[in-house]
């Protein structure tokens, strides 16, 4: 097998402290400069406070509703949406509809758990209404 092929399957779907549930399809000591995830947040739930040092996390939202706060500003976000969030800010997602919020996470460099920082669990910010589609 060449040194590049990465075989399937995925690993499994896992749980977080953060109240997300992940799947890594590409978080590998081969590709240092990027990784990539699935992440579910189930209705209702807000994920925990946070920021990812030295690394850029950039959400590609794929089915749901939610509210994403970044750096003490929300927004609504829907399908299509995209968020690019610098290292080290403040950040949390809101799953608002009926169904679980899905979305791509996009990491540069590669996410390490030991980046990960939890700032605590205070309320969310307000979200504004849905902004008008572009």
């Amino acid at each position: 097998m060449p040194a590049w092929l990465v075989p399937g399957p995925f690993p499994a779907e896992f749980m977080t402290d953060e109240r997300c549930s992940i799947t890594e399809l590409l978080n590998i000591d081969e590709s240092p400069d990027a990784s990539l995830a699935l992440a579910r947040v189930a209705p209702g739930v807000t994920t925990r406070l946070h920021a990812v040092t030295g690394t850029t996390e950039c959400y590609v939202i794929l089915a749901g509703h939610g509210v994403v706060e970044v750096d003490g500003t929300p927004e609504a976000v829907s399908p299509g949406d995209r968020i690019v969030i610098p290292a080290g800010v403040a950040q949390r997602i809101t799953a608002t509809g009926a169904a679980p919020l899905e979305f791509h996470c996009v990491c540069t460099p590669r996410f390490r758990p030991a980046n990960y920082v939890d700032l605590g669990d205070p309320p969310p910010a307000t979200a504004p209404a849905r902004r008008s589609p572009r």
